[in-house]
């Protein structure tokens, strides 16, 4: 029977954690690191809603994308998902930038999604080879991209048109914009990622790149069903994908 080690070490083989940022907090959480494992629960965040879902399936180990523990904190209370994986003796192990960068990790199961296969890492400078580009065989418009990519993904998007059409694209989940001069840099007509900023379309748009904000939830949950997959291949464990949903909700007005 696993241990949460030998589940965090293999994660390690597929993401090193030691490749994470500087800045970020992946690893094992919480919980006991020799503690057996026979059921695991994956969500790209690790909520109440899925600290309760894991106690009810039995799981012994959480999985996540995004940190339970990201920032430095004086108190643990009864509201923290950390208190309820504790108090459910359920461990976290958590692979962020670390998985954001591997290969076949978050941006890779991104492009998966959308259809565009295995594409090449945009590697020109530090932390950029967490982006992925990818070459349509015809020129499109960015609206069309747009309404593609909300199809593929079944997300809410939003888009710039930049005037021109669209044919050499960068993709990286969730919040993408830190590498747009990379993205520049490399020739791209558009960056399509999760989250980006009204100054970032602005910024973006100055350099004649067009840009999708697709969710940061939607680009980067693609690679927990993937990951799941990889450990249940590797180890006698059941795998559950906890019930999950953005956070985030749209409004409409027409």
């Amino acid at each position: 029977m696993p241990k949460v080690k030998d589940i965090y070490d293999y994660i390690d083989s597929l993401a090193p954690f030691a490749n994470q940022c500087e800045w970020d907090n992946s690893g094992i959480a919480a919980g006991n690191p020799e503690g057996e494992v026979t059921k695991i629960v994956f969500a790209l965040d690790i909520t109440n809603d899925v600290a309760d879902y894991a106690r009810e399936v039995g799981a012994e180990l959480a999985v996540s994308h995004h940190p339970v523990i990201f920032r430095a904190r004086k108190s643990v209370l009864s509201n923290d998902p950390v208190y309820a994986l504790v108090n459910a003796g359920i461990s976290a192990i958590c692979a962020h930038t670390s998985l954001d960068i591997a290969d076949g990790g978050v941006n890779d199961a991104l492009t998966e999604k959308l259809g565009f296969g295995k594409c090449a890492p945009l590697t020109s400078s530090g932390e950029a080879s967490m982006v992925r580009v990818y070459e349509f065989g015809e020129e499109r418009s960015p609206e069309d991209v747009a309404a593609f990519v909300a199809e593929k993904l079944g997300a809410a998007v939003r888009y710039s048109d930049c005037g021109k059409p669209v044919r050499k694209v960068a993709l990286c989940g969730g919040a993408g914009c830190d590498f747009l001069p990379d993205v520049i840099s490399a020739g791209c007509d558009m960056l399509i990622t999760g989250d980006a900023s009204h100054h970032d379309f602005l910024d973006a748009a100055n350099d004649g790149v067009c840009v999708i904000a697709a969710g940061h939830y939607e680009t980067e949950n693609p690679v927990m069903e993937v990951l799941a997959a990889k450990i249940k291949e590797k180890f006698d464990v059941e795998t559950y994908i906890a019930p999950s949903s953005s956070p985030c909700q749209t409004v409409v007005w027409i």
